[in-house]
């Protein structure tokens, strides 16, 4: 697929969920745009992987907020940050467990919230003016069945975006979601694989595909540049025309 040309030289950009999917493509995206990339991450292979391609890995699960805590202030400031770290728990409306619920919670709303934060805070401190991509879904703005939670963190997800452009724009800090629709990641293929799921959702997708990888790290790339300069607070919808019906 065609690469657009973005130049991150000289610039440290921190992204989660790089060990697997659209954080996995964004952090190869930005290596070869020449930023220096912090990658977060759970999947031991690729993060060596990564690392021998010349990135600063951490493995954790960002939903332990003390161990979050420590690998975050070990960091220097950060130029940027893509906010990628995700999980489902398919469960039907009547049927939501507190467990499923609270993960769910703890890894896409609250260690996104925490992460951005202190990103933030070191751009702050550092007088840089940085922006910060907050990985949504489609399913922030529409409801996908057996999804309750999943909808609920992404939606908070927005919400925080809102709330974080409010409040570090007057620092020259730009904070945006993305909101994909089914991505082919190794998550969505299990949750999409069956017809009876597949089929409906195709349907219901002007361009009559699901995303690939590629497709949604370019439009993040796009956010993180200076090419977005005046564009902050905003959902992107990255869905072939799903939320336009």
């Amino acid at each position: 697929m065609h690469r657009v040309h973005f130049d991150f030289s000289d610039q440290r950009i921190l992204v989660t969920g790089a060990s697997s999917g659209i954080g996995w493509e964004v952090a190869q995206q930005l290596l070869a745009a020449g930023a220096e990339v912090f990658a977060i991450g759970r999947e031991p292979k690729a993060l060596e992987q990564l690392q021998a391609q010349g990135c600063h890995v951490s493995r954790l699960d960002i939903a332990d907020s003390t161990a979050l805590e420590v690998a975050l202030e070990a960091f220097p400031a950060m130029h940027g940050l893509v906010n990628c770290a995700g999980i489902a728990s398919l469960e039907a409306a009547d049927s939501v467990s507190a467990d499923g619920f609270d993960q769910v919670m703890a890894v896409n709303a609250r260690a996104a919230a925490i992460v951005a934060g202190r990103v933030a805070k070191r751009m702050i401190s550092e007088g840089i003016a940085g922006s910060i991509v907050n990985v949504s879904s489609q399913a922030s703005l529409v409801a996908l069945d057996d999804h309750l939670s999943y909808c609920a963190s992404k939606a908070a997800m927005d919400a925080m975006t809102r709330v974080q452009c409010a409040e570090w724009g007057k620092f020259g800090i730009r904070v945006n979601s993305v909101n994909p629709t089914v991505t082919l990641t190794p998550m969505a293929q299990q949750v999409w694989s069956a017809p009876e799921k597949r089929d409906p959702a195709l349907a219901a997708i002007p361009l009559g595909r699901f995303a690939e990888t590629a497709e949604v790290a370019r439009p993040i790339l796009f956010l993180l540049s200076e090419a977005a300069s005046m564009i902050s607070g905003v959902s992107l919808a990255i869905d072939g025309g799903y939320t336009s019906r």
